[in-house]
């Protein structure tokens, strides 16, 4: 068994739909970034690379190739969980946390948490995904953005 961790923090910007953990969310700005700025599963991605010792997420899909360029992060996520597989890895289970004065989340962690496990090819129960606030301290609080912290276990394949 393998632990790894992940960070990722977007600025919100005019005009991009927000997406997080795969999922589109009603709101008037979205986030920043080369692909579609899913700051949930940049973390979760750099969770599982990091449990598998492969880097980080910026190593595989760097901002400086185009073929990323807007590109959905469930693709980006289903890539990293090939790899995994291709390394002898399955993803054991997964556990995040979104930060976030605004929106709310909550009407939409479940389906969140059923699109991230599709596409890591576990069960939901094994995926969680919380939500929680600053306070109104630092960029979250302040609106300037959304950040989210994962940490996951990943296991040979052949346990």
């Amino acid at each position: 068994m393998r632990i790894g961790t992940g960070f990722d923090a977007h600025r919100f910007v005019e005009g991009r739909p927000l997406v997080i953990g795969g999922i589109t969310i009603p709101h008037a700005r979205g986030l920043d970034g080369h692909s579609d700025a899913d700051v949930l599963l940049h973390a979760i991605c750099d969770a599982l690379l990091g449990a598998a010792a492969l880097g980080d997420i910026g190593k595989h899909f760097p901002p400086s190739d185009n073929r990323y360029k807007g590109i959905s992060s469930l693709l980006l996520f289903e890539r990293v969980v090939a790899l995994l597989t291709e390394k002898g890895y399955r993803v054991n289970n997964i556990d995040s946390v979104i930060i976030a004065e605004e929106p709310k989340m909550a009407p939409h962690i479940d389906a969140m948490r059923y699109a991230i496990a599709e596409a890591a090819g576990i069960a939901p129960d094994r995926v969680g995904v919380k939500a929680t606030t600053t306070e109104r301290m630092g960029f979250t609080g302040r609106n300037e953005g959304i950040a989210a912290h994962a940490v996951c276990t990943i296991a040979s394949k052949e346990r």
